[in-house]
């Protein structure tokens, strides 16, 4: 999809110019939408709703409705495919995920230099932990990309090495020595954050895609999304990854995807059996007749994307930020009650911090939980509770 930004649309009417922002909203934020996509359809509609001369709800309709047709009729499964629930690729994550850090170490050292002045010292038990904990967060955040991407086995190496870490930043800290070594400005450090932000940013997102999509590098086109026999995956490792992605990127439960799973190994044996029995007798026939999952189903992310899709996709969006919403609630909780619990760590302005944190992360979890009531409703009530594979 084009990156152009399209000039600024001059909308006949008010209404239509609310049309059309509900449909920019409901295209980026519900349909996960590429970039210039949302801008390229608005182009579109304008001019139909000119040549029309009538309001743009009576010529296309709900906004809602409009966004969600053109996005299933014009959004390529080529790109659906490679998009988790959150609508971001694997580059997106990281940066994302390492620009939140860096946020996240500004703010830290904001809030620092307001509480206890403009020095911040540093010795070897503190640099220690400090280490520990920055090098701990970026492994725990390419974890959750490696879960988004559909590496389960990826997911669990990145944890571990986060856990070690952590534990041995603590080890350190609570046997090195607490002389000082020197100290800094807190705005140096708040920086220091504003630079790692940026450089998240700068990320080169297609390389960072290639990392975490295994078998895509060898053979087939750009993307991965043909390969050839000898570029491709073999039979255990397209099973693996179709679990992988259907579990971490589509968020389905283990057991759904494993069923999936065993449904498509039990069609490619019965595929083997009847190509077997066809071509008895031909000394070539069992090379030529056999077919791998890759031959039989396609792309891996394509089927997993389309196995994915129905009515309950929206509801395993939902949960998953429900789940997010809920453990940032539990650790903000945690965080507030140790300030106030320590009478030598307290400060009523990071207690301040921790209560609002909380206050926020519980009340999007209400919010998620409703939506997801009112989804299983919605579901039950439409007799859509099972979805189909393609």
């Amino acid at each position: 999809m084009s990156r152009t930004r399209t000039p600024e649309l001059s909308w006949a009417r008010e209404e239509d110019e609310e049309w059309a922002d509900a449909v920019l909203v409901r295209l980026v934020l519900d349909e996960d939408a590429p970039s210039g996509f949302a801008d390229e359809m608005l182009v579109e509609a304008h001019q139909l709703v000119a040549e029309a001369g009538q309001p743009a709800a009576e010529v296309l309709g709900d906004p809602a409705a409009y966004a969600r047709t053109v996005a299933s009729e014009r959004v390529s499964e080529r790109y659906r495919a490679r998009i988790d629930t959150r609508g971001m690729r694997p580059g997106e994550r990281v940066a994302a995920s390492f620009g939140t850090l860096g946020f996240l170490l500004f703010a830290v050292f904001g809030l620092y230099w307001i509480q206890d002045g403009l020095w911040v010292t540093v010795a070897p038990s503190s640099l220690a932990g400090f280490a520990g904990i920055a090098v701990g967060s970026c492994l725990g955040c390419l974890a959750f990309v490696a879960r988004s991407a559909g590496l389960l086995r990826g997911m669990w190496g990145f944890l571990a090495g986060a856990a070690a870490a952590l534990i041995g930043g603590i080890a350190l800290a609570s046997t090195l020595a607490e002389d000082r070594l020197f100290r800094v400005p807190a705005p140096v450090l708040m920086l220091a954050g504003v630079g790692w932000a940026v450089g998240a940013f700068l990320l080169p997102d297609t390389r960072i895609d290639r990392w975490f999509a295994p078998g895509r590098r060898a053979g087939g086109t750009e993307g991965g999304l043909e390969g050839s026999r000898e570029g491709g995956l073999d039979d255990e490792r397209w099973l693996a990854r179709l679990e992988g992605l259907l579990r971490g990127r589509h968020g389905m439960k283990a057991a759904e995807a494993r069923g999936h799973v065993r449904e498509a190994r039990q069609h490619l044996a019965s595929a083997e059996g009847s190509a077997a029995g066809s071509t008895t007798g031909s000394t070539t026939g069992s090379a030529a007749g056999e077919e791998r999952a890759e031959d039989v189903f396609g792309d891996v992310e394509i089927y997993a994307l389309r196995l994915s899709e129905g009515p309950r996709r929206q509801q395993r969006v939902t949960r998953q930020k429900l789940y997010g919403a809920l453990t940032s609630a539990v650790v903000f909780a945690v965080l507030g009650a140790d300030r106030l619990i320590d009478p030598e760590g307290r400060s009523m302005g990071w207690v301040a911090v921790y209560v609002g944190a909380f206050g926020c992360a519980a009340w999007t979890a209400f919010g998620e939980w409703r939506s997801l009531r009112k989804q299983r409703a919605a579901g039950a009530s439409g007799g859509s509770g099972v979805e189909r594979g393609a």
